[in-house]
């Protein structure tokens, strides 16, 4: 068998195989080669007799400081030949994190309850990163393994088990990946070469643009194209493409793009990268043939923000500007509420404006709650430890009858009472301490005392955050499950309120925004947030599709007591 790694200013690479040591040859472009037998397997540096995994390794059993193991991705025995994929229009996404999805957060037990997602109505469930981190619980975005699958949740085998069992099913798979930075252990990349360039917000950033960078940039695009190729996934989410720095007249991400874009036909089915980015910049989703970077998708803060001010009243830090009353309705009408407009967060102006015209809305995912919007909360509490199952009833319908890709976190279609909570089990009591002390003061700032604070690293704090899946049938969860599973069920079965045009949307709100209508052809869907009773008018004979709470329709009018909505077909 031959081994390779890139290693440009080694003078000299060996490879320990099985417990033999081999000296590797120096081939074209800084690679190294030899042949061995065996399946456990690292590298060593010059006269350093540490062993270190593999870059490029598929499978770290033994986690991110061992040796890396040999792994034949033609040997899993796929049944999706049938699987042709799932376009993004018309899709609703479901974030979930495996570790702590179930009980056990295994690939294997997600599996069992991929029926309920199906039942629910997604079409295409998100995975957090996966890639190997040091530790065994966390969210994985410290992940310094690219190509390898976190042992505890499976290994490579088990996300294959997963994405075979999620097409069995018709549910699409996205994978969150992360190659803005790498985490604080484990990650020896810069040992083998010119890897880092300087550093962002949370740790070594890569170097796309300077000498030696043509092998770091593909290490990341040969990594993308593995998990669609390799592990059949659908789409990949990337994990903020705003740390990636990269002067080159083709960026990064547009090279990914249209490689993605041939391995796409190559393979006869739809490949899709979502970004998730605080640019602000209609660029990124911008087909390349009309000078944009050509990726397919990206998530909306900014939509977020919006309904998030809205349903809980908080106007504080990037909240701040999206406590304007007229906040929701721009970005219903106009994508981004920052649109080279004044940022009170950022002191500054921030944005491109979206022209709705010609970007459909599917191109951006909305969502009142996702990984980061809970977890990066002191206590990682949901909407629902806050705000009434009215005012959540309002912001998901409000969701699902926009003109934009709608996600859903796990939980949420329940009002699950969970926290999701930041964790993560490094071993090393430095780091770990040094990660506890940094969240503390981080939010300190803020005004939390320490105590509020849960400790990252006590299991506890992974436990609490696990989905209690007994709520799903308990009282005043139930009612809110039937609630997402209607709303899903009628952006499927009316193309009104799946229509991507966002020009084409019309929204009616009061000057306080207290209540809104929109306007989905022939639909309305009519909201209160406000304390009192409101009549609004629809303007057509009307007859209802789905209410919440008091609210009724009487003639040509909604009847909405406070926190109720109702979704009505007018007459033609």
């Amino acid at each position: 068998m031959k081994f390779s790694v890139w290693a440009p200013a080694a003078r000299r690479v060996r490879v320990s195989v099985d417990a033999g040591v081999h000296e590797m040859t120096e081939g074209d472009g800084g690679w190294w080669h030899a042949d061995a037998e065996g399946v456990n397997y690292a590298f060593l540096l010059d006269d350093d007799e540490k062993p270190l995994p593999d870059p490029r390794s598929r499978w770290q059993p033994h986690g991110v400081h061992a040796e890396s193991r040999v792994y034949d991705h033609g040997e899993f025995a796929w049944t999706d030949d049938a699987w042709t994929g799932r376009q993004l229009p018309g899709a609703v996404l479901y974030e979930l994190h495996v570790g702590t999805f179930t009980e056990s957060g295994t690939f294997d037990a997600a599996i069992d309850r991929l029926d309920h997602l199906v039942d629910l109505g997604i079409t295409h469930v998100e995975l957090l990163p996966v890639n190997a981190f040091d530790g065994t619980a966390g969210w994985g975005y410290d992940g310094v393994l690219w190509g390898a699958v976190h042992q505890p949740y499976g290994g490579p085998d088990g996300l294959k088990r997963f994405v075979d069992a999620a097409h069995a099913r018709g549910l699409a798979v996205v994978l969150d990946v992360v190659y803005n930075h790498l985490g604080p252990s484990g990650a020896y990349l810069d040992r083998f070469g010119p890897y880092f360039a300087g550093q962002n917000d949370w740790g070594p950033g890569l170097n796309l643009d300077g000498a030696g960078s043509d092998e770091v940039r593909r290490y990341v695009i040969d990594n993308a194209l593995g998990w669609f190729r390799d592990f059949h996934l659908d789409a990949l989410r990337l994990d903020a493409v705003h740390a990636l720095l990269d002067r080159r007249a083709v960026h990064l991400l547009e090279q990914l793009a249209t490689e993605v874009d041939s391995l796409s036909a190559a393979l006869n089915r739809p490949l899709t990268l979502i970004a998730e980015s605080d640019l602000n910049d209609p660029r990124l989703v911008t087909p390349r043939e009309r000078g944009g970077v050509g990726l397919h998708a990206q998530w909306s803060d900014d939509l977020h923000h919006a309904l998030h001010v809205k349903l809980t009243g908080e106007a504080t830090g990037y909240y701040t500007d999206f406590a304007a009353p007229d906040a929701l309705e721009r970005v219903l009408r106009e994508v981004f509420f920052h649109a080279n407009t004044w940022s009170s967060f950022r002191e500054r102006t921030h944005g491109r404006p979206v022209d709705t015209r010609t970007v459909p809305g599917h191109r951006f995912l909305g969502y009142l709650q996702n990984h980061d919007q809970i977890g990066n909360r002191a206590t990682g509490d949901r909407l629902s430890a806050t705000v009434a199952a009215g005012r959540l009833a309002c912001g998901a319908a409000v969701l699902f009858c926009s003109p934009y890709t709608p996600m859903v976190f796990m939980g949420e279609e329940w009002a699950a009472s969970t926290p999701w909570q930041f964790f993560a089990s490094f071993p090393d009591p430095e780091l770990a301490e040094a990660v506890r002390t940094g969240r503390r003061r981080e939010f300190a700032r803020h005004g939390w005392g320490e105590s509020d604070v849960p400790d990252p690293m006590d299991p506890a704090t992974v436990e609490r955050s696990r989905l209690d899946w007994s709520e799903v049938e308990q009282p005043g969860h139930r009612e809110v499950l039937e609630l997402y599973r209607a709303l899903i069920r009628l952006r499927r079965e009316r193309p009104e309120l799946a229509d991507p045009r966002v020009a084409n949307l019309r929204v009616d709100s009061a000057p306080d925004g207290s209540w809104l209508v929109l306007h989905r052809g022939g639909l309305r869907l009519a909201v209160n947030f406000g304390p009192g009773p409101v009549t609004l008018p629809l303007g057509a004979t009307a007859t209802t599709l789905l209410a919440w709470a008091g609210a009724t329709v009487d003639g040509g009018a909604a009847h909405l007591p406070p926190d109720t909505f109702v979704l009505a077909e007018t007459a033609p």
